[in-house]
């Protein structure tokens, strides 16, 4: 008798009235969401725009989804080509089946698309979405909870997954829940990548290489595990070998990468950034400058006015307060003084003749006694 285990749902699917709502759709959903969120604030902490993760998402995830159903329609085959079965069965994504490698290659294939239409660098990109997309499948493995797949060995751990399906070749009983494995491993894989790219600066898609290769670590292991039917070579499952494939690739990449370009972007996005002028910045600015030179000019314009009216004011001694103010001491002003010049100057002027006259006078009489 078990004591604990981790129990299955009784069924995958609820309607609400003629509307299918499935878990395994519900779970891959909110990883969407997760990773597009996340990915958008560490896109704007890298000094990219508020929204350009969405928008290069609307390319990634549909081609994403494809992919991983390509990858996994391609890999397990006889479930929809084989005798007895149905191959229309391989377009029910609902049910399940989604190679994460089909779903990463091609979905880069589309955020390749997006990001060339946003002239900025994939790589950049990649690295914002890293820990997100590890979130992302935490989430989505829960969807495999919900459709009874996916699970391990046959253990008497108090964690055990009890299956209860018996379709499609299942046996009932406690196994070790591999979805939950991953899970938790894709969780590890995000917050090692947020530290390490703290911690190292990471840059030009090295922290997304760091995710696809913890990724692969964990995936080996917990696929070495499961019992579900796959393709085997030299003893080891198909995605023994991609994953080991994979790691190599990542970890070459890393090193070859650190090597041709340290460091990280200083731009990862064109116009983007803490300085640069939003829309809204840009128009207030240029209704202000418009504003502004009409109001300098006219200011301009008064001020002139006014200092030449003090200057016309200074030189003809018409300095009103200054003459006020001499005329209460009692002292002279410069108007005062002004006219005392006028004074001395019209005496002299009126004295000359009478001097030149007397001259003249005192020749004559001279010339006369001669």
């Amino acid at each position: 008798m078990e004591l604990a285990f981790i129990p299955s749902p009784s069924r995958g699917v609820l309607h609400l009235g003629p509307i299918p709502l499935r878990g395994y759709a519900f779970c891959i959903i909110i990883g969407v969401f997760l990773a597009v969120w996340l990915g958008n604030r560490r896109w704007i902490a890298r000094g990219g725009r508020t929204g350009t993760v969405a928008d290069i998402a609307v390319w990634a995830v549909p081609f994403g989804l494809v992919g991983g159903r390509l990858y996994h329609v391609i890999t397990d085959y006889e479930l929809y080509f084989s005798a007895g079965r149905d191959w229309v069965d391989a377009f029910k994504i609902w049910e399940g089946g989604l190679g994460i490698w089909g779903a990463i290659a091609l979905g880069a294939v589309g955020a390749w698309i997006g990001c060339r239409r946003r002239g900025i660098p994939l790589p950049a990109w990649a690295d914002a979405v890293a820990p997100g997309i590890a979130f992302a499948q935490a989430a989505g493995r829960w969807g495999n909870w919900f459709n009874q797949e996916l699970y391990g060995r046959a253990t008497d751990l108090p964690w055990a997954l009890h299956i209860t399906s018996s379709t499609d070749g299942r046996v009932p009983g406690y196994y070790h829940p591999t979805f939950l494995y991953e899970s938790l491993w894709c969780i590890g894989v995000g917050l090692l990548v947020i530290w390490a790219d703290r911690r190292f600066t990471l840059g030009h898609g090295r922290a997304f290489a760091l995710y696809v290769a913890a990724y692969c670590v964990g995936r080996f292991w917990i696929e070495y595990m499961r019992v579900d039917d796959a393709h085997h070579i030299l003893g080891l499952r198909l995605n023994d070998w991609t994953a080991i494939g994979v790691f190599l690739l990542a970890v070459l990449y890393i090193v070859l990468s650190s090597r041709m370009r340290p460091g990280r972007e200083a731009v990862v996005e064109p116009g983007a950034g803490p300085d640069a002028p939003s829309d809204a910045d840009t128009s207030t600015a240029s209704a202000g400058t418009e504003d502004g030179t009409g109001t300098d000019a006219e200011g301009k314009g008064k001020g002139n006015g006014k200092d030449e009216d003090a200057a016309d004011a200074a030189s003809a001694g018409l300095d009103k307060p200054a003459a006020e103010d001499s005329a209460a001491s009692g002292e002279p002003t410069d108007a005062d003084a002004s006219a005392a010049r006028t004074e001395s100057v019209t005496d002299e002027a009126s004295d000359a003749p009478s001097a030149s006259s007397a001259t003249s006078r005192d020749e004559a009489g001279s010339a006369k006694k001669s």
